[in-house]
């Protein structure tokens, strides 16, 4: 079954054959969790979004659109739809706790932050570095190198040339070497607002 494609098995999964699903799934669980690790620089909100990703496709199966035969821009929608529910819903909820009353042992919860790993630190640093390239090239980055989606599908995605998005995608890349160079004291200046 893995030899069919997108359109065939989403017509097949639309008429309710979980084995098709199943099949998709397979085929872009990948891409969908990188790019919502992507988003959230989180790996277990990255797999909440990525389950909570699928579900909405199998319940909303019907209104998808593939783009060239693919379903996973959709998917990729899908994803950044559900990552920034999530994270509204989590900016809720932090400003409900801060509105409680303080413990009354006086807990202080800096030692488990203290214990984070080396690993998220540095992923932070990463993500820090991605947030100072323009936006055209944060999202060419993200789509073809992080989610591993083809230049051809990033182009429709993002409404323009696959030339452009190599393009975007190979000043992101040297753009970031510099700014990740530990010998770099002085990171250039990078102005977020300017497109490529």
């Amino acid at each position: 079954m893995s030899q069919q494609t997108d359109r065939h098995l989403w017509s097949d999964a639309t008429a309710g054959a979980g084995d098709a699903f199943g099949a998709l799934f397979d085929r872009h669980v990948q891409a969908v969790y990188r790019h919502c690790f992507w988003l959230t620089s989180s790996w277990a909100d990255a797999e909440d979004a990525t389950q909570s990703t699928f579900l909405l496709a199998w319940r909303k199966r019907g209104q998808a659109r593939l783009v060239d035969d693919s379903i996973l821009p959709w998917l990729l929608s899908v994803a950044g739809n559900v990552v920034r529910d999530q994270q509204r819903s989590l900016r809720r909820w932090r400003s409900a706790v801060l509105r409680l009353p303080p413990e009354p042992d006086g807990t202080d919860f800096a030692g488990e932050a203290a214990g984070r790993v080396d690993s998220q630190r540095r992923m932070r640093e990463v993500l820090t570095a991605v947030h100072r390239l323009p936006r055209a090239e944060r999202a060419a980055l993200a789509l073809c190198v992080w989610s591993g989606v083809s230049y051809a599908d990033a182009a429709v995605v993002l409404g323009t040339s696959e030339v452009a998005v190599r393009a975007r995608v190979s000043r992101a890349r040297r753009r970031l070497a510099r700014l990740l160079d530990p010998r770099n004291d002085a990171t250039p200046a990078i102005d977020p607002s300017k497109e490529a």
